[in-house]
C-alpha cells in the first residue's frame, strides 16, 4: 500500500491538473500519481527528464544506468519500469539482466557506463581517477560522464521517491524476462 496518496488524474487540481493533462497525459503512472501529491515533484521529474532525453548519451544507455542504479538500491519500481522501457529503447532482454547486475558482458562499452554509474552510487559521487580512466577508455567523452552523473541523479531521486512512497508497481515482474 502506497504510504503517499495517488494522485487521480481524473480528480486532480490546479498545477498538477495542468501537468496530468499535459505533458502527462497518457502517462498516469502510479510514480507520477504519487508524485502529484507536489506540482513541484513532477516539474522535477519532467525536468529532468526532458532534458536527458536530449542527451548524448541514447535512450538505451541512460536505461542501462537506471537499471543498475535501480537494482543497487533495490527500487522495485524502477527495475520494473526501466527493464520494459530499457527493452523497448533497444536493450536485449540479457542486457537488461546484465544491466541489473552492474555487469554487461554483450557490450564492452555498456559495460563500462553500468560500471561507472554503480560507482558513482557506491562512492556517493567520489569516483577515482581510474574510474574515470576506465569510461574514457570505453570511448565516452566528457559531455557523456557529465550526462552519466545526471542520469545516476534522476535514477536516485526516483529511486529514493519510490521507497519513501512505497509506490505500488504497476509494471510487468522484471523477473518475467
Amino acid at each position: 500500500m502506497a504510504r503517499l496518496p495517488l494522485i487521480d488524474p481524473a480528480a486532480a487540481q490546479g498545477e498538477t491538473k495542468q501537468l496530468f493533462d499535459g505533458p502527462l497525459k497518457g502517462k498516469h503512472l502510479n510514480i507520477f500519481k504519487a508524485m502529484g501529491n507536489s506540482p513541484a515533484a513532477l516539474h522535477t521529474y519532467l525536468g529532468m527528464a526532458g532534458a536527458l532525453a536530449k542527451a548524448q548519451l541514447s535512450e538505451k544507455e541512460r536505461e542501462a544506468i537506471q537499471l543498475a542504479v535501480g537494482e543497487a538500491n533495490r527500487c522495485d519500481y524502477c527495475v520494473a519500469a526501466h527493464t520494459k522501457i530499457g527493452v523497448g529503447a533497444g536493450l536485449t532482454e540479457d542486457q537488461a539482466k546484465e544491466a541489473r547486475r552492474g555487469k554487461v558482458t554483450s557490450d564492452a562499452k555498456l559495460h563500462a557506463l553500468v560500471t561507472f554509474a554503480l560507482a558513482l552510487n557506491e562512492k556517493r559521487g567520489w569516483v577515482s581517477d581510474d574510474d574515470l580512466q576506465a569510461v574514457r577508455d570505453a570511448g565516452y567523452a566528457d559531455a557523456h560522464i557529465a550526462e552519466a552523473v545526471a542520469v545516476f541523479a534522476l535514477a536516485i531521486f526516483t529511486n529514493y521517491f519510490n521507497h519513501v512512497a512505497e509506490t505500488p508497481v504497476d509494471f510487468p515482474d522484471p523477473g518475467a524476462i
